[in-house]
């Protein structure tokens, strides 16, 4: 007898944790880009849960790196001593080249970068990043 057949995971799937929905509102949106993001165990949970806000949150560019700052990801309600600090900056991944040309346009007189959105895709953490001018 034939086992029955699992169905096949879609590739593309996206599950979104959070929005910044003033981000639409207060600035006029450019370019976009996603980028990974540089977690601890317990915030990963903690996104897992649908608990984020990207508020008040930027991202700025620092030695060369990509940080997110003053995004708020909250303690993880069955974490022990080791839980994180809610608004911690993280590091933002992405290639050398994809930052140069992003830095470049981000630079100029009025611009900034601004979080839309975090997701998971593929199983991992993913944030969405936008060059705006307020």
């Amino acid at each position: 007898m034939a086992a029955a057949k699992k169905p096949a995971k879609d590739d593309d799937t996206v599950q979104s944790i959070c929005r910044n929905k003033r981000a639409f509102h207060e600035y006029e949106i450019f370019d976009t880009l996603e980028c990974g993001i540089v977690l601890k165990g317990t915030e990963v949970k903690s996104l897992r849960e649908h608990a984020a806000s990207l508020e008040e949150a930027y991202a700025k560019i620092e030695d060369g790196e990509l940080w997110l700052i003053a995004s708020d990801i909250p303690e993880y309600t069955m974490g022990n001593l080791l839980n994180h600090k809610p608004k911690r900056p993280r590091k933002l991944l992405l290639h050398k080249r994809e930052l140069d040309k992003f830095a470049g346009k981000a630079s100029q007189q009025g611009y900034t970068l601004v979080p839309l959105r975090i997701y998971f895709k593929q199983g991992r953490a993913k944030v969405e990043i936008a060059i705006a001018r307020g």
